[in-house]
């Protein structure tokens, strides 16, 4: 491992803090952090954590000595100033006479000492920090060193590694209990440069950043140095068939993973995923004790609140035989949530039966000769989740090829998993009411779609935005933000459809809800029009629906947890308009496909509606278009746009509304919303 300390870019941020009034040691405490934090080597999403002791003055003038400290699950990889909340030092340091500390009561003390009240809770770590002398300390999960700490001789290979440079703390749960043992075991070799925190990690120090920064770097490449030096080679088995494709496997998998939620009937507690495969991680699966490994444990306790203590193993999937995969896929993820929820009782009881149970889906899940998955309630948690597993993987890997990986105990897991300092670093989220779904919205360039696609991910699904035009559907996109995709997909060809759904389901791992928006206005008098126009209307506006929806219906069968089948079929189907028969009929025949779709896949838990809308600005109805079905008409443009019962312009969000409305109900199928201020000659009933 390389130093990344470049001393041009350390110059420039201690400059620019300078001007923003901040002090040179916090704005190189920021760039070391940063260091540390962009490497996944060292750390992931939220882990690891830095210090700086300074002296700065309280509210009411009085210089004091301080901690700044990394703010608990801030991510160091973009840290800035105001992630490091400062704490009256002195009050700390004087708990070390304390012979153990609540963890609430220790919040508290935290908190009652924090110079600004209103400032995020420090680390878990914080009185490691609090009780080592230096003036800067870092703490990472270095990948290669929990190579070598995750072992039976964990203590004895340091030793021979580190050669007293680092001295060797014992295992303890992270927080009070730690960081007094911690400073004991410094006490007793203050020549060391960083101590060893068995199973847990490594923390380094020094008179400034850059050193505690570069001793970090330093002892992390001692470790990979020592693994590359006495790697033995491992046994891989050959797969002895070719892997079916991720889009095949996804939605099995993504549905054994999901699970009934028996408080609503017909909803689902679905899961996103994330999928990985490389070399390193396919020779992991290939392993001769895959078994065995992927039940070892976790590689170091921080990660269990991300990925739980073990994986879901599922056998190779073959190509010919993908139902014998899906049953035993959807076997062995119920015998994986049984294994937890026997798991939490045992160890709850020991607890004194004080703990809530998580919920016990898998989050990582490993298949042979294909790859691995991580899964989470949002795209990011499967992304993180997965990050996890890669670095399991590689430390597993080189941990087994130097001697025997070993990971805490089972009631250590369950411990940290429950502990309620670490489940604070997960974000305090609303419960959304589209959470862990993935919803796919054609014609998501124009403004129906757009407006659709921003009000679904505001309700918690994870987004697919699909058009013809694909720099449309990216601009629309970003518009939305977080994890959206966006797809050129041509609706009128059906081999652009299905390798566009293969596309999300190896994005998301599937798919739950479809709207079907894509369409465009063609004009005529019937008996007067060129057939190749209604050629054309129907290739759009019927088939491009019945080609979406049986892309999506295949995926959600696959996936056994239902779905939702949702299409615009506008006010023409049931109200025609003058010269408008080549846009209507193939409407029409899109609201018969509707009801189809409901009458043959209820049973399947899919339900299908429409929402039957009119005059909406967007790109089918254009300026040109309000002013030639205005002309029809003999009215206004305003009063055109305002012809219902209401006198109200109808939007793209109202349109949006009533589909994500029709998402929401559970219980309703074959339904025809109607959005346009008032017609009843489009009236269903």
């Amino acid at each position: 491992m390389k130093s990344g300390w470049v001393d041009r870019d350390a110059e420039a941020i201690v400059a620019d803090g300078v001007k923003a009034g901040i002090d040179p040691d916090l704005s190189l405490r920021v760039y070391s952090s940063r260091l540390l934090g962009c490497d996944p080597k060292l750390v992931l999403h939220g882990g690891g954590n830095t210090s700086l002791k300074t002296k700065m003055r309280d509210a009411l003038g009085a210089e004091v000595e301080v901690l700044l400290v990394k703010a608990s699950g801030v991510d160091m990889a973009s840290i800035a100033p105001t992630g490091f909340p400062a704490i009256r030092l002195e009050p700390m340091r004087r708990l070390r006479a304390f012979a153990t500390i609540g963890d609430e009561e220790l919040l508290a003390v935290e908190r009652a000492n924090l110079i600004d009240p209103r400032a995020p809770n420090p680390s878990v770590e914080m009185m490691l920090h609090a009780f080592l002398p230096h003036k800067f300390v870092d703490h990472t999960h270095a990948t290669a060193v929990l190579s070598l700490i995750d072992q039976k001789r964990g203590e004895e290979i340091c030793g021979e590694v580190f050669a007293g440079r680092m001295a060797f703390v014992p295992y303890l749960m992270p927080g009070f209990g730690l960081a007094k043992k911690a400073i004991e075991v410094f006490e007793h070799a203050p020549g060391c440069e960083g101590l060893i925190l068995s199973k847990h990690g490594l923390v380094t120090f020094g008179k400034s950043a850059r050193e505690a920064y570069e001793r970090m770097i330093a002892a992390v490449s001692r470790a990979e140095d020592f693994i590359a030096r006495n790697r033995k080679s491992a046994a891989v088995k050959e797969t002895p068939h070719q892997a079916p494709p991720v889009a095949a496997v996804a939605p099995i998998v993504r549905g054994a993973c999901s699970e009934k939620d028996h408080k609503t009937e017909g909803a689902w507690r679905r899961l996103v995923l994330e999928f990985r495969q490389s070399g390193a991680i396919l020779d992991f699966l290939n392993g001769k004790d895959l078994q065995l490994l992927s039940d070892a444990g976790v590689i170091t306790p921080d990660h269990t609140i991300r990925t739980k203590n073990w994986p879901l193993l599922l056998s190779a999937p073959e190509s010919t035989k993908m139902g014998e995969f899906a049953q035993a896929t959807g076997a062995k993820a119920q015998a994986f949530t049984m294994r937890y929820r026997d798991y939490f009782a045992r160890h709850n009881k020991r607890a004194g039966d004080q703990k809530r149970p998580l919920d016990p889906l898998p989050r990582v899940v490993l298949v042979p000769g294909l790859g691995l998955f991580g899964l989470g309630q949002r795209k990011q948690d499967a992304v993180i989740a997965a990050d996890i597993a890669e670095a399991w993987v590689e430390c597993l890997a080189d941990a087994e090829a130097i001697g025997r990986f070993e990971s805490i105990s089972e009631a250590d897991m369950f411990d940290c998993e429950y502990w309620p300092l670490e489940q604070a670093k997960l974000d305090a989220r609303q419960e959304l009411p589209l959470a862990g779904q993935v919803a796919a919205i054609t014609g998501a360039g124009g403004a129906i779609g757009a407006a659709i696609a921003k009000c679904f991910a505001a309700a918690g699904a994870e987004v697919a935005l699909l058009d013809v035009d694909r720099a449309a559907a990216r601009e629309r996109a970003n518009a939305v933000g977080g994890h959206a995709l966006a797809l050129a997909c041509d609706v009128t060809d059906g081999g652009s459809v299905s390798a566009t759904f293969d596309k999300i389901v190896e994005h998301f791992g599937g798919i739950d809800i479809v709207v079907s928006n894509a369409g465009a206005a063609w004009q005529g008098r019937i008996g007067e029009v060129d057939e190749e126009i209604l050629h054309k209307s129907f290739e759009l506006n019927f088939f491009g629906h019945q080609r979406v929806a049986q892309a999506a219906v295949r995926i959600m069968r696959a996936q056994g947890t239902g779905g939702c089948l949702l299409f615009n079929i506008s006010k023409q189907a049931v109200n025609p308009g003058p010269n408008f028969g080549p846009y209507g009929i193939p409407k029409a025949a899109a609201l018969a496909l509707m009801r189809q779709y409901a009458l043959d896949y209820g049973a399947d838990g899919i339900r299908a509606n429409a929402v039957n809308a009119d005059r909406i600005r967007s790109g089918l109805l254009t300026p040109e278009m309000i002013a030639s079905r205005a002309q029809a008409r003999g009215v206004s443009e305003k009063d055109y746009m305002t012809g219902n019962l209401l006198n109200r312009e109808v939007t793209a969000e109202d349109v949006a509304q009533a589909f994500l409305q029709q998402a929401l109900a559970l219980k309703t199928t074959a339904d025809v919303t109607t959005v346009d201020g008032g017609n009843i000659a489009a009236a269903m009933r």
